[in-house]
């Protein structure tokens, strides 16, 4: 069973849809007990970095999580999810992350493009390995989103893409997988890295 942490932010509705889609038994759930019994963890998150830590400090979750990795339980953050797997963001300053990666978030900086940066935007720099293998070499992703990740070890980035400067589009370090893209709003290629990740 696969967790999908509700806590008040993001579409969950479609995470799980997409991850059933795949062949995943899933639980949207803000119970730490169905993060402990499951096989793996999504950590969705939409809107403000700020927020986001807000309403998951609310929940009690967050030694939990931190347990389960610990415990090597793989976790795929998605957007926001993403981002508060860092030490703090520019966009909500004197909040912090998880801190389970030392970097930080700071807004895009694309000169003459529209921020936030929305719609496909074609992957680059990915390994062909973990939940991004057996992606086809041209592959477009769909981004919603105004600030990104800058990891202090570049190692754990998995794939960026360009939008005015080269952003950080994912990770993977041991059991974290993260994506700055939204799988489940990219069609076939998003669900492909759901099905990569379910397959763990």
């Amino acid at each position: 069973m696969i967790a999908v942490i509700d806590y008040g932010v993001g579409n969950l509705y479609s995470v799980e849809k997409a991850l059933t889609a795949v062949g995943a038994e899933v639980s949207v759930t803000s119970r730490a007990e169905d993060l402990t019994s499951s096989e793996k963890i999504v950590l969705p998150g939409v809107g403000a970095f700020g927020d986001c830590m807000k309403n998951l400090e609310k929940t009690g979750l967050i030694p939990t999580i931190l347990e389960q990795i610990k415990n090597k339980k793989p976790l795929l953050g998605i957007c926001v999810g993403l981002q508060i797997l860092f030490e703090g963001s520019d966009e909500s300053p004197g909040v912090d992350g998880l801190k389970i990666f030392r970097g930080r978030v700071k807004k895009i900086s694309a000169e003459g493009l529209k921020i936030p940066h929305m719609g496909w935007n074609k992957l680059e720099d990915f390994e062909n390995a973990g939940i991004f293998a057996g992606l086809p070499e041209e592959v477009y992703f769909y981004f919603v989103h105004s600030y990104h990740a800058f990891p202090a070890d570049k190692k754990i980035i998995a794939a960026t893409t360009r939008y005015g400067e080269k952003i950080t589009a994912g990770i993977q370090s041991g059991n974290i997988f993260a994506t700055q893209f939204h799988p489940e709003k990219s069609g076939d290629v998003g669900l492909k890295i759901l099905k990569n990740f379910v397959e763990l």
